[in-house]
């Protein structure tokens, strides 16, 4: 497939980079600094602004899918919905956040009291980002949620997906490889199964 990766050179991003070029797709990495996209097989390098909506959007014409690895607070959810819709690509995947996963029935991780204040900003806009998804009648979009602690780590293409429920194991620990989160993720590219919907992945 033809994949417009936004946030290429990223900890998430550079993962889904070269799993996806491993797998053989023709990878449009839009970036702020082209000069740091790895060179790798079927990778294209190319600069973008995520607050240029029309800029964005004619950089993402002609893509099956487009995914975006951004931190939400880098970003105007609204512009760059807006350049997926605008663009026609018919795809879009999201690199989403876990605090807005439950832990209980009406329970969010990002509203329970020892969810770090360091990273609450970024959860809670990422949730935002999710509720403005669900509205979306355009865009055939889908939202992977990692587990609540996401490592650099090995890829072992050996864990468990969920839907809004945070994956825990037996221990009670919520924790994934980036590596293996990437490999979901394009798992989801190459066979949909979560049309308009948020997933997650857990060991």
């Amino acid at each position: 497939m033809k994949v417009a990766l936004i946030g290429a050179t990223g900890f998430i991003g550079s993962r889904l980079l070269r799993e996806l070029a491993e797998r053989g797709h023709a990878v449009t990495a839009l970036v702020r600094k082209p000069e740091a996209v790895p060179a790798l097989p079927g990778v294209t390098a190319q600069k973008a602004d995520v607050h240029d909506q029309a800029g964005l959007a004619a950089l993402l014409k002609g893509h099956d899918a487009v995914i975006s690895a951004v931190h939400f607070t880098a970003s105007d959810p609204r512009k760059l919905l807006g350049a997926v819709r605008d663009s026609g690509v018919p795809r879009y995947l999201v690199v989403g956040g876990a605090g807005s996963l439950e832990v209980a029935p009406g329970v969010k991780l990002f509203d329970t009291p020892n969810f770090p204040a360091a990273y609450l900003t970024e959860a809670q806009a990422g949730g935002a980002y999710l509720d403005l998804l669900r509205q979306e009648r355009v865009v055939d979009w889908t939202f992977l949620s990692p587990a609540a602690v996401i490592a650099a780590g090995e890829r072992t293409g050996q864990f468990r997906l969920g839907e809004d429920r945070l994956v825990v194991d037996a221990a009670g620990e919520s924790r994934i490889s980036a590596e293996d989160y990437a490999i979901a993720l394009v798992d989801e590219l190459e066979r949909p199964a979560h049309s308009r919907r948020r997933f997650t992945i857990g060991y």
